[in-house]
């Protein structure tokens, strides 16, 4: 027997996604516990862990998206203050891992913010991370601790097979994606296309050719996430001028930022098919086109399992 399985499992929720972590909770039996996380009036952010951790396997739940800089600084306070709590582990559990486009140097004199960020987490007292669907795989190596990467394709694929669909089509939207449609065309029996574009600058591209057949057939472009939706709209009109009978989209990050929701709104792409790593508040928006399917069993699981040293890898079949 591990020696961690005498280790209570402890559960710890930042602020950027509480509906998520209280799914993970419940899905594993396991309550978030007491703690109280404010700011003063200058920003400064307050974390005080309201009870006893020592020698605990601690999960600190945490999407570091929008406000980014925010959930990214809160996390790293919690750690330290776990930390320094006496906990026996600590895992940092990221569903969405913000800065993970900033992976390499596109042009001169630029940094590389993914690695500094993995920096920050090493050094702030975390263990091992917890992730899911990464940007660029990379990242993992940017880490010098255990970092365990998840897939949300299992469920959006699960979701796709009751689809209604006619003569469907996996479009990755780049080159880099094209492993990743590939996967889904290959397990629901797709066809597959892929979108050459061109990035003139930060979050603009222009659709320049569409490889594969689309002519009457329903579209799926699948990605890792959805950022202000214009890449993926300038997509789907040209995908609809080509002939395709609809255009959805798949992506495991919905950040939605910006203009995003407006462009979504009047463009004629049919539906967006997301998870909840990101939380948005609805009232902030017309949502009539996002589906969100939960990735709180998939963590639950996950947690459940580096909690008692077992193989995380077989949640990545599908």
């Amino acid at each position: 027997m591990s020696v961690l399985d005498n280790e209570r499992l402890v559960l710890i929720s930042g602020r950027s996604n509480l509906p998520l972590a209280d799914e993970i909770s419940r899905s594993i039996s396991v309550p978030l516990s007491s703690r109280e996380v404010s700011n003063f009036s200058d920003g400064e952010i307050f974390v005080q862990i309201q009870q006893n951790v020592r020698g605990s396997d601690v999960f600190v739940i945490q999407s570091t998206s929008t406000s980014v800089n925010d959930n990214l600084m809160e996390l790293l306070i919690m750690i330290d203050a776990i930390k320094r709590a006496s906990a026996k582990r600590i895992t940092a559990v990221i569903p969405y891992f913000g800065y993970a486009r900033q992976d390499r140097k596109v042009q001169s004199r630029t940094p590389i913010t993914a690695k500094l960020v993995a920096d920050l987490i090493t050094a702030s007292g975390a263990d091992r991370v917890l992730t899911m669907d990464l940007h660029a795989g990379q990242i993992q190596g940017f880490f010098d601790l255990p970092v365990d990467h998840l897939y949300a394709a299992p469920i959006f694929i699960d979701h796709l097979k009751n689809g209604d669909y006619k003569d469907l089509v996996i479009f990755s939207p780049d080159a880099g994606g094209v492993e990743r449609a590939r996967s889904f065309a290959k397990v629901i029996g797709a066809g597959l296309g892929i979108i050459d574009k061109r990035r003139s600058d930060k979050n603009v591209a222009n659709v320049m050719h569409i490889i594969g057949e689309v002519m009457d057939r329903d579209v799926l472009i699948v990605d890792d996430m959805v950022d202000t939706a214009g890449t993926l709209t300038e997509a789907v009109k040209a995908l609809m001028n080509a002939g395709a009978r609809s255009v959805s989209a798949c992506c495991t990050h919905a950040v939605l930022s910006g203009p995003a929701m407006d462009r979504i709104s009047s463009s004629p792409l049919r539906e967006i098919i997301t998870s909840n790593s990101i939380f948005h508040a609805e009232e902030n928006g017309d949502y009539s086109k996002i589906t969100r399917l939960s990735v709180a069993k998939l963590l639950g699981e996950a947690i459940m399992r580096i909690h008692a040293e077992t193989s995380v890898s077989s949640l990545f079949e599908y």
